[in-house]
């Protein structure tokens, strides 16, 4: 197992040194680079790509359609679902989510759309029973978007780029590179999809080596793995850092889209011979362990072997690197949940599009049968990711054997996933088969003196620790293997309650707005010169999109845009949001007596808000990460570096400069101090990445160099509008 950091080709169904191939397929015999190609109309290096399908839930929905209304939309022009798995339990807020869900099927009648109602299914699920296809692209958003193992290069990004998509324009990317992931052998009894998946994340995050590139996964080792087992390694790719990731396809895919009733959406997939990748990732599935990924992110991996092993070191320096995170006053612990020399959890969850998979269930359902999971401070619950395999597991029997054993049985839910439901208790611990674990997405409220955390496992061992009253155990003690029998697909639930418009718009279907439900606010274009005021300095080494707008029960809040807006950067800085409320209202003679004291010219400018943070934006997909804080009077972030290319483009679609600092920002930067762009706006037009700047301290001024990436020229123009809807409003 290991990274291999250089050019390595594709030869003989091996990898080999580039120098050593011989072929001449390059890049171009990569699977990913023949699928986006089929896509692009742009050149190989400036990618403009358009997408077969799109995919939202009921958190991004509502403000995507919005935008498009105000941009232009008439209809939309591929199938677009619109599905209701994260604020589904409508348990916060009043009537305002089921007013989205029903302004949702309002806007799937009116401009042709596919809505699939609450407790059908997640979203990812959703899309592969129905959309996902060898050779095809989809777009969602939902950073989780991943249908690679079903031969579908997906992408998850920022509600501004689906709305690109729905008004006919394109996804614009640099070609990204392709990192080959190599499988090779078979994984023991007990070794589950997460524990591939925890591995692979384990070995890469830290050093950033898939970031924003596509992983490809080759080697004969795939074909010892399910097709269940693929898409679970498949959707936590995620939280390697990379934008999407495609598989080599078999007749076990074909075999998968056929009992879907989709096998024409089977084609063969693999590299060409000769296949040139940026480097590689070899992982030897013999040699996988029982995984566990410790709080406060995926990265943060361990076998369970190491853990209990070294159960003090650990968790020690877990509680150290957590104390960092949390706001002051806060006290994480894990050791006291050590008893007998055993790590011991309050609860177990096995959901969402990684846990919620036939087989993940099926194994649950053989380890708890005949068992029970106590009556002590263990509990239990399982979601089936959606009807249909909800409908599998109860006809074969298996839905009662978990029940019989005590754990509850639950409908298709994100909530697991972002802390919206089943909420450990203060101080407890959680065994999550779900995407992440950063702080507070098991609901709990830092700000409020509330700390839980999860620690992510696969469903095998989360099965294998319910047995043990809750003590972090390894499925490998069970010696159960993986279920071979078959998969019976009923979509009798869709065809009963999913509505399906697609093709078939009604302009004159009213659109249905509930009282939470607001349009945009006005946004000012990008003036000529600009002053900001530094309003939050953010010296963690990550600040993901749950720290820039949480998560959870704020949720309800995501169609109101000063509603939402009220929580930006709650837990990580509670008192950003009144910092930037003051510099919104700020008179526009007050912000010029700020440049006349610095014997600065005060014409022609504009005054806005700025934040700097390390690296901010890992994780989610969420646009309102970026547009909180435009509707609070955003103009930029400062960053080393972004952690994610989709928070970039969301800031860069809301208007606001994603600046990059080559230097220590936390000891250059300061709250309250104000930094002075002149020319900001010629220097975009004129396409320029480094900008001069001074910060503003009174009389005196210090001189900082700001970069900013190359942009499209509809990137350009976007920043110039101050927003994407004002972009696209100029051309209507």
């Amino acid at each position: 197992m290991g990274i291999i950091n250089e050019k390595v080709a594709y030869s003989g169904g091996k990898l080999v040194r580039a120098t050593e191939s011989g072929s001449t397929a390059g890049r171009e015999g990569t699977m990913a680079y023949r699928i986006l190609s089929a896509h692009n109309s742009g050149t190989k290096e400036k990618l403009r790509i358009k997408f077969d399908a799109l995919a939202s839930h009921d958190i991004t929905y509502v403000g995507i359609i919005q935008t498009a209304r105000a941009s232009g939309l008439k209809s939309f022009p591929v199938p677009y679902v619109l599905t209701n798995c994260h604020n589904s339990l409508c348990a916060v807020g009043g009537t305002i989510n089921e007013d989205d869900h029903r302004y949702g099927l309002s806007a799937a009648r009116r401009y042709g759309g596919i809505f699939v109602p609450a407790h059908q299914s997640v979203i990812h699920q959703y899309m592969r029973e129905n959309f996902a296809g060898c050779g095809k692209m989809i777009l969602g958003s939902d950073s989780h978007t991943r249908y690679g193992a079903l031969g579908t290069l997906a992408v998850g990004e920022g509600g501004p780029e689906l709305v690109k998509q729905i008004l006919g324009k394109t996804y614009d990317i640099d070609c990204p590179e392709v990192i080959a992931v190599h499988l090779t052998g078979k994984p023991r009894p007990g070794i589950g999809p997460q524990d591939v998946a925890l591995t692979l994340i384990g070995e890469v995050f830290a050093s950033g080596f898939v970031k924003n590139r596509i992983v490809e996964f080759i080697g004969d080792g795939i074909a010892n793995l399910s097709v269940d087992y693929r898409i679970g390694i498949d959707v936590m790719t995620t939280e390697s850092a990379c934008l999407s990731s495609i598989w080599m396809t078999d007749e076990r895919v074909h075999d998968w889209l056929t009992i879907h009733g989709r096998g024409d959406a089977y084609a063969r997939l693999a590299p060409e011979e000769g296949a040139l990748y940026d480097g590689a990732v070899e992982i030897d599935l013999s040699k996988v362990e029982s995984m566990i990924a410790l709080p406060f992110h995926p990265s943060n991996v361990y076998s369970i072997r190491e853990l209990n092993e070294n159960l003090e070191d650990i968790l020690a320096k877990v509680e150290a690197d957590g104390a960092k995170m949390l706001p002051e006053g806060v006290r994480f612990t894990l050791r006291d949940k050590v008893r007998g020399g055993r790590l011991y959890a309050q609860q177990g969850i096995i959901a969402g599009c990684a846990g919620g998979g036939f087989e993940n269930l099926m194994y649950t359902a053989a380890a708890l049968d005949g068992h029970n999971i106590g009556c002590g401070d263990f509990d239990m619950s399982v979601y089936p990711a959606s009807q249909p395999v909800f409908l599998e597991l109860i006809h074969n029997g298996a839905l009662s054997k978990i029940m019989a054993a005590g754990a509850a049985c639950k409908t298709a839910f994100c909530g697991p996933c972002f802390g919206a439901g089943d909420t450990p208790p203060n101080n407890g611990l959680s065994l999550r088969h779900t995407t992440r674990n950063f702080p507070n997405r098991e609901g709990s409220k830092p700000g409020a003196g509330q700390i839980a955390s999860v620690a992510l496992m696969d469903a095998r061992s989360i099965a294998a620790s319910a047995l043990a009253g809750g003590a972090v155990t390894p499925a490998t003690e069970l010696g159960i293997g993986e279920y071979e029998g078959t998969y019976h697909y009923d979509d009798s639930p869709y065809r009963s309650r999913v509505y399906n418009g697609y093709g078939k718009p009604d302009s004159s279907a009213e659109l249905i707005l509930g009282p939470n439900i607001t349009d945009w606010p006005a946004q000012p274009a990008l003036p000529e010169n600009l002053l900001m005021r530094m309003v939050s300095v953010i010296s963690d080494p990550v600040t993901t999109t749950d720290e820039l707008i949480p998560s959870g029960e704020t949720s309800s809040y995501r169609s109101n845009p000063r509603g939402l807006a009220e929580f930006t950067l709650s837990r990580k800085d509670p008192g950003y949001v009144g910092r930037a409320k003051e510099v919104a209202a700020m008179d526009h003679e007050d912000a010029a007596a700020v440049l006349r004291a610095a014997a600065l010219s005060d014409e022609n400018f504009g005054v806005g808000s700025c934040i700097y943070a390390v690296r901010p934006g890992d994780g989610s997909a969420r646009e309102q990460a970026a547009s909180c804080q435009r509707v609070l009077g955003g103009c930029a972030n400062i960053a080393y570096e972004y952690a994610t290319r989709r928070y970039r483009a969301n800031l860069m679609n809301w208007g606001m400069l994603p600046f990059t600092f080559s230097g220590d920002g936390p000891a250059t930067f300061a709250v309250g101090q104000y930094v002075y762009v002149p020319h900001i706006r010629e220097a975009l037009q004129n396409g320029l990445t480094s900008i001069d700047a001074l910060i503003i301290s009174g009389a005196d001024t210090t001189p900082v160099t700001l970069n900013l990436p190359e942009f499209t020229a509809e990137e350009r123009d976007i920043l110039l509008a101050g927003c994407l809807i004002n972009y696209y409003a100029e051309r209507l």
